[in-house]
């Protein structure tokens, strides 16, 4: 079972990483010709795209390595300067 679930997270961090960039891209092509810009669109495009894959990543990569905590390990107490 746990191997299913680590699959499953291997395949959302790969769509997490690699469908921002193209979505952004194709977004970015579909406006220049919609709307006749330039090319900076596509470059902005590129730019949100990695943005938000980086994001993906690293929230994918933050929930893998919460998933992967011993369940048993005991709480301790967060102090005043500790809060997330």
């Amino acid at each position: 079972m746990k191997n299913v679930k680590m699959f499953v997270w291997l395949t959302q961090l790969g769509l997490s990483v690699a469908l921002p960039p193209l979505g952004f891209v194709y977004l970015a092509v579909r406006l220049r010709e919609r709307f006749a810009l330039g090319n900076w669109v596509i470059f902005a495009g590129i730019a949100l795209g990695i943005l938000c894959a980086i994001d993906g990543l690293r929230s994918s990569l933050k929930a893998m390595e919460k998933m992967s905590e011993p369940k048993d390990k005991p709480q301790l107490p967060v102090s005043f300067n500790d809060h997330d």
